[in-house]
């Protein structure tokens, strides 16, 4: 009820922030579940995924220093959150998301990188895939990176790629999992270039702490 009553209220927020979004290529949604994966580019693309896959529900990672306060935790939990350490990552973060899949109607929003400072793809979502038996589909986001970019209303997008299966019977060894990131690289630039054919992603400067 509450994720709902949520979702619906952020889709009209982002509305009247920035008009209405365009999603493509929605047909390559299975009806079970799935792990969203795409390129982090801003602090709100997970939000845009979500509204995206709508009226799929997700479950999301969040870094475990947001469920240290009381609101944010409240929030979070209802929203189908799940605390990760990102410095010393334990098997919670493999064991909660591939429980959500195999016994729930959530799927998951993963993005490989981790962050949005960097483009090197991490092997967590394979694993997720593998272990709990669904596909990867491959998402990315086009639009604005910043919240004072939202008010401009430039246009924003997110289009799906098509299902990538991840083969319970193969070891994801480097060489396995080299190529299936490579799938997903080029699912990803084959997006990007559906969206718009001119669209080159720059990595944010990380800032440095205090």
């Amino acid at each position: 009820m509450f994720y709902s009553f949520l979702r619906g209220l952020v889709r009209i927020l982002l509305y009247i922030l920035n008009g209405k979004p365009t999603y493509l290529n929605k047909e390559n949604l299975p009806e079970g579940n799935y792990i969203l994966v795409g390129p982090h580019r801003t602090w709100f693309d997970p939000v845009y995924f979500a509204l995206a896959g709508s009226p799929k529900k997700f479950s999301f990672m969040a870094k475990q220093e947001l469920f240290e306060n009381k609101f944010y935790k409240f929030v979070l939990d209802h929203m189908f959150a799940y605390p990760v350490d990102r410095i010393n990552p334990g098997p919670s973060v493999i064991k909660t998301p591939v429980n959500y899949l195999k016994k729930t109607d959530l799927s998951t929003i993963i993005f490989p990188s981790g962050t949005r400072y960097s483009e090197q793809m991490k092997g967590g979502a394979l694993v997720i895939a593998k272990l709990s038996g669904v596909p990867l589909i491959p998402a990315v986001y086009q639009g604005p990176m910043t919240f004072k970019g939202l008010l401009t209303r430039k246009k924003t997008t997110v289009a799906f790629g098509k299902p990538i299966m991840v083969d319970k019977k193969i070891k994801l060894d480097d060489d396995n999992q080299a190529e299936y990131e490579a799938r997903l690289q080029q699912s990803f630039n084959d997006l990007d270039q559906q969206i718009d054919p001119n669209f080159h992603y720059v990595l944010p400067v990380k800032k440095e702490s205090k």
